[in-house]
């Protein structure tokens, strides 16, 4: 599994824009559509008294005004990752996803 940082890259690639924010604080301004995503749990693989593995899981939030977005299918195709649910907040609608990175 890769870095944060190449997550991030990955995210803005698949997005085609810079629209991509990790556990943003609550005053920035977000242009849509976007991806917010944070670290939800950390996976440890351990043996003979060690952790030799541990596996970050993220949770990923694609964000966009139109409720019909290319984006799903492109996130959903990424390895480990799963759809969980949608859901409207604020006029906007939301595309949770679960990823192993």
């Amino acid at each position: 599994m890769g870095k944060r940082e190449d997550l991030h890259e990955l995210l803005c690639e698949i997005l085609g824009s810079r629209n991509v924010y990790f556990q943003p604080p609550a005053s920035i301004h977000m242009e849509y559509p976007a991806v917010v995503y944070s670290l939800s749990d950390i996976l440890v693989t351990s043996a003979n008294n060690a952790s030799y593995q541990k596996v970050k899981a993220y949770e990923v939030i694609l964000i966009d005004k139109k409720p019909d977005n290319t984006f799903i299918d492109a996130i959903s195709d990424l390895p480990y990752c799963r759809f969980v649910r949608p859901y409207i907040a604020d006029n906007l609608n939301h595309y949770v996803f679960h990823l192993y990175y």
